[in-house]
């Protein structure tokens, strides 16, 4: 879905690739801030991922932490385990 989202180039960057993240699927935030050319800051992944101003269009519940920890969500750790096991039911 086409969205044009006030942010910083680097939240747009993270907003951006975040939306490449399949239906069903996580990333790390370590593998998110590779992918956008940031190796080290993933931290700074986090940060602009709870600056995200739409949550559903753009899908932060699937950032995971590089253990694949539920971290960090501005709607709180219950509604992004009930989203990705929603995403998960779904797709069976």
């Amino acid at each position: 879905m086409p969205v044009s989202l006030d942010g910083t180039h680097f939240q747009r960057a993270v907003w951006t690739e975040i939306q490449a993240v399949d239906f069903g699927s996580t990333i790390s935030y370590a593998e998110l801030a590779r992918r956008i050319h940031a190796p080290s800051a993933p931290r700074a992944v986090g940060r602009a991922n709870a600056a995200n101003p739409v949550l559903i269009i753009v899908p932060c519940h699937r950032v995971l932490s590089t253990r694949g920890r539920l971290t960090g969500y501005r709607a709180g750790l219950a509604a992004k385990e009930w989203l990705l096991k929603h995403e998960r039911a779904v797709m069976f």
